[in-house]
């Protein structure tokens, strides 16, 4: 990003945008505001040239998106991408964050009044990139969203698409709403996108775990889908036991998440159309998982208070020994 950031023409001007990681979530998200009128530049990375020749196609009960190849502005190359008004961060939370590198890249001249909006899961994600956004506004986007990535630049939303905005701060300290984040849920809520604006970054991150860690991990485990879990007594009293524990990590950073949270997330989880998580899919086409992010931050930002989460730790050391057979990480034996 070399120059200015562009914006969109019209009766309005609209913000421009760049999405990183245009998959199951960013590609998602960035259909629906090029449909509402935004410019919008996507980076792909493996799917680059399926995207420049066939286009960007995302299937929804709202209506399906084709961009054609024509329409789609795909780059492989996070050098060649514009300046931006917003940049959406919609790759994996993994340990090195990704993003990190890609936006270093971005974030030239040009790009100072640029506002960067975090799309990922778990805890600690502002903290990793902040010393690459630097001064910039950094807004943290949590998304309540059951979509797929089913195959070269094509995503199958399913449910839902909730992002709960809130804005990062050096101290971690409950920022407000500020102006940035109206601003971006006024363009999210013109795509049809439903937001809400959290006042406490941290705590929504938190309330987001309430369902994250217990679905994501032990649809792992225990191969189920998150209806499954809660289907057997035994299965949904250990989803209720990491929930428990979420809300005692919450508790020790002093962010109360009511009781009434664990129970709307069992409740929708009931409701939801049948979908496998994200981390089960990493897991079945043997990705690198989001274990650290979380489940582990979780844990870490817990025990820096003195807090210890039992059952969260026997999960998590489940999890790196699942990530480390997936990624070839063990010894090859040959039983006898």
């Amino acid at each position: 990003m070399t120059s200015g950031p562009e914006t969109t023409s019209g009766p309005e001007t609209k913000q421009s945008y760049a999405v990183v990681g245009a998959g199951a979530v960013g590609g998602f998200y960035g259909a629906r505001l090029t449909e509402a009128g935004h410019r919008v530049h996507f980076l792909f990375r493996g799917d680059f040239a399926h995207a420049k020749q066939e286009g960007l196609v995302v299937e929804s009960p709202l209506g399906d998106v084709h961009l054609g190849p024509g329409e789609l502005l795909a780059y492989g190359d996070p050098r060649d991408l514009p300046p931006c008004d917003v940049v959406l961060v919609a790759t994996k939370a993994l340990v090195p964050n990704p993003a990190a590198d890609l936006l270093a890249s971005m974030l030239g001249p040009g790009t100072e009044h640029t506002t960067v909006v975090t799309l990922q899961n778990g805890l600690g994600i502002e903290e990793a990139l902040a010393p690459v956004v630097g001064s910039r506004t950094l807004l943290g986007g949590l998304c309540f969203l059951c979509s797929n990535k089913i195959g070269p630049a094509h995503v199958r939303h399913l449910d839902y698409g909730l992002i709960s905005l809130g804005q990062h701060g050096p101290t971690g300290a409950a920022q407000g709403v500020t102006p940035p984040m109206e601003q971006l849920a006024a363009d999210l809520r013109g795509a049809g996108i439903p937001v809400a604006l959290e006042d406490d970054l941290v705590a929504a991150r938190w309330k987001k775990l309430i369902w994250n860690a217990p679905f994501n991990s032990l649809s792992v485990l225990l191969d189920a889908l998150p209806q499954e879990l809660l289907a057997l007594p035994e299965a949904r009293a250990l989803v209720a036991a990491v929930m428990a524990e979420v809300q005692a990590g919450a508790a020790a950073q002093g962010r109360h998440i009511p009781d009434a949270a664990a129970q709307t997330s069992m409740d929708l989880t009931r409701h939801m159309a049948p979908y496998r998580t994200s981390m089960k899919l990493d897991h079945d086409h043997r990705r690198p998982m989001e274990v650290e992010a979380i489940i582990g931050n979780p844990i870490r930002a817990a025990a820096a208070h003195g807090v210890d989460l039992p059952v969260m730790t026997t999960i998590y050391r489940q999890l790196c020994f699942v990530d480390a057979r997936n990624q070839g990480r063990l010894p090859t034996l040959d039983p006898a």
